[in-house]
């Protein structure tokens, strides 16, 4: 039977026998770009929510947050500038997702698909968007960005 090497434990007059922790990296660009993705991935699956469920679910909103906070802080490291960026990108990230539910609900009652609606009918997607804004949307935005930035600001 092998023995596996333990290390020894420090005591008080000898020094810690471990070697330093890594330096934490900042790859600024490579967060911005992981994080950028996040929020097109977490717009049409919030989009996605939206358009089957037919109504905004403050849950997703929080999942988008997270889910662009959590990729620029992972991939971008603890760069003081991912925690805004993330929460900027949330908040188009949502508005993106609002977009595409309205899109998807409208294609089901009009001979339109959702592409072309998005594409050559966009103002009436942006009206349609408009008049079934309430004050809850805003607060759906307000979780999106929240989270986002304190997800970045936390998990690098």
């Amino acid at each position: 039977m092998s023995q596996q090497f333990q290390p020894p434990a420090p005591d008080s007059m000898s020094p810690v026998a471990y070697p330093p922790a890594p330096a934490a990296r900042s790859n600024v660009a490579l967060g911005l770009v992981a994080a950028f993705v996040a929020a097109l991935v977490a717009a049409g699956a919030y989009g996605g929510i939206i358009g089957g469920t037919e109504h905004e679910i403050g849950y997703a909103a929080l999942g988008v947050g997270f889910l662009v906070g959590f990729a620029a802080a992972k991939a971008g490291g603890a760069h003081p500038v991912l925690p805004v960026v993330s929460a900027a990108l949330s908040l188009g990230a949502v508005y993106g997702g609002q977009l595409l539910g309205t899109a998807i609900l409208g294609s089901k009652s009009a001979p339109v698909g959702v592409v072309e609606l998005l594409t050559e009918h966009f103002s009436l997607v942006q009206e349609a968007w408009q008049e079934d804004l309430s004050p809850i949307s805003f607060v759906f935005f307000a979780i999106g960005a929240v989270v986002a930035f304190q997800t970045a600001r936390k998990a690098a």
